[in-house]
């Protein structure tokens, strides 16, 4: 499993978590990661994501609605908002990881989920966030 195939995973958990206020658990988690192939280092990262873009999810909202000109939060699209979500946590928290590489994973991702116009946007929101100008 690549890295960006564990991102469109987290996506999906954080999607899920939005509409439900609960994820399935770690050790599910694991155990359908393990089934894809993923490595003990791909499942940790997708645990840390995963755990540190829900605790700092309230942060990590307002860094997104204050770099999010003319946009009001609850409009943006739900794919679009858990893309940010843990773009941002990693842009903030995962220094090990080049801004670039999140801010393209992030746009890849919107691509292939999202709409034509989101990716753009996203690239845009991002891109303010990594540079220090929300």
């Amino acid at each position: 499993m690549t890295r960006r195939q564990a991102r469109e995973f987290i996506l999906q958990v954080l999607f899920e978590f939005e509409f439900t206020g609960t994820t399935r658990g770690g050790t599910d988690r694991a155990s359908e990661l393990s089934q894809r192939g993923a490595s003990v280092e791909t499942i940790a990262f997708v645990e840390d994501i995963i755990g540190g873009t829900i605790r700092h999810l309230k942060e990590i909202d307002e860094i997104i609605q204050s770099a999010s000109k003319h946009w009001e939060f609850d409009r943006i699209a739900a794919v679009d908002r858990n893309i940010m979500r843990f773009a941002v946590y990693e842009l903030r928290y995962r220094t090990d990881i080049p801004a670039a590489v999140t801010i393209n994973e992030a746009v890849d991702i919107a691509k292939k989920f999202s709409t034509i116009e989101s990716y753009s946007f996203i690239n845009g929101v991002l891109d303010r966030i990594a540079h220090g100008r929300p």
